[in-house]
């Protein structure tokens, strides 16, 4: 394992391109410290303090942060995409074989890689969220149940990441160029979205329709760590107008867990069938 991982980081270390947008992938997620300070103010009339909505504090902050980083998980989708594309744009991929690499060794190795860089960044959301956490919630409430409450949105920011990335490197695969793959990921995610409104408004109904579409690649990564918008609201709002579970079940995860070992098992029948 950890040769296969030593050999796809040189390769991806030699990279410029790919060396800078691991970079910013791992700096993006520091931006919501930077995020949790800000004060701004409104020509003298009135301030804007984040951190007094009480969304940075326990419980929520695990499920604010692990959310809105998700966003910036494209940025090493390229990467992802870029590593199979650059395989067979310079060849490499075929000189790996001469060298005595197998072809579930090639696909191990970009797997493990991705695995790599999940535990990784994971790893640094959980620290920034704690460190947030603890800066803005009250000490009154810094109690082992409420730090803790919430942060299963922690383990499934990774399975997020890790599903999306599997993905990406099936994708990868499949097309080979590199801009037409990521192409192709947006076309699949706007599919998704038409199917799951033809489902909603023409043929069943919504709660039908979420029971279907929860088995589709890009809903199950999105049930993983639900919208907290409504979640944002109903802090202040005593009312309890929002009825919503946010929490993310087994299912969810059995879910996603199976998208990641049939794109991992597709990538390498894929390369298996082909000739190089």
């Amino acid at each position: 394992m950890l040769r296969l991982l030593q050999i796809e980081f040189q390769k991806l270390w030699l990279n410029k391109t790919s060396k800078v947008l691991i970079y910013i992938s791992f700096i993006f997620p520091l931006s919501i410290l930077i995020l949790s300070s800000i004060k701004i103010n409104f020509f003298g009339y009135f301030t804007l303090d984040l951190s007094e909505t009480k969304i940075f504090e326990f419980p929520y902050i695990w499920h604010i942060t692990t959310f809105f980083i998700a966003f910036f998980k494209f940025f090493f989708a390229i990467v992802v995409v870029s590593m199979i594309g650059n395989e067979y744009s310079n060849r490499t991929l075929k000189q790996n074989l001469i060298d005595g690499l197998s072809k579930k060794e090639v696909i191990l190795s970009k797997f493990y890689f991705i695995l790599a860089y999940c535990l990784v960044v994971t790893a640094l959301v959980f620290i920034i969220t704690l460190l947030i956490g603890i800066f803005n919630t009250p000490s009154a409430d810094l109690y082992l149940d409420n730090i803790l409450g919430g942060s299963e949105f922690i383990l499934a920011y990774f399975v997020k990441l890790l599903t999306f990335f599997s993905f990406c490197l099936f994708v990868g695969v499949l097309i080979k160029r590199s801009a037409f793959a990521l192409g192709f990921l947006f076309i699949s995610f706007i599919v998704e979205l038409i199917l799951y409104g033809l489902f909603r408004f023409k043929w069943y109904n919504y709660e039908i329709s979420n029971e279907i579409m929860q088995f589709f690649p890009f809903t199950s990564m999105w049930n993983l760590i639900d919208e907290p918008f409504s979640r944002i609201i109903s802090v202040h709002n005593t009312q309890e107008m929002f009825v919503t579970d946010y929490g993310a079940y087994w299912y969810e995860f059995l879910i996603a867990s199976v998208w990641i070992v049939i794109f991992i098992f597709s990538s390498y029948k894929l390369l298996k069938r082909r000739d190089l």
